[in-house]
């Protein structure tokens, strides 16, 4: 899986359109290998990314927990943590 796709789900605020599609973008870019593509499948790629985005954007509108909302800070700083822990540096950034 794409290292660079992050959870979305049930953050307080909730995921951008922005970040849906960042997500979408890198999501296309692993499954076609295209970093960016050729203008040949210019158009095809961009769709792709598009339709992902918008199925994306769908199943977050409809999925339901118990949990309370994540806070982005918060799950930054373990993110940070776990960097550092595993780099051995003090000034990680996730």
């Amino acid at each position: 899986m794409c290292r660079n796709i992050k959870n979305l789900f049930n953050f307080d605020p909730p995921a951008t359109e922005e970040e849906i599609r960042d997500a979408s973008l890198q999501f296309v870019r692993k499954l076609s290998g295209f970093n960016k593509p050729s203008k040949v499948n210019e158009e095809a790629f961009d769709l792709a990314v598009e339709s992902v985005a918008r199925d994306a954007t769908h199943l977050l509108a409809s999925l339901t927990t118990n949990a309370a909302p994540k806070d982005r800070d918060g799950e930054a700083a373990k993110a940070r943590a776990r960097i550092a822990k595993r780099f051995g540096t003090e000034d990680a950034v996730a």
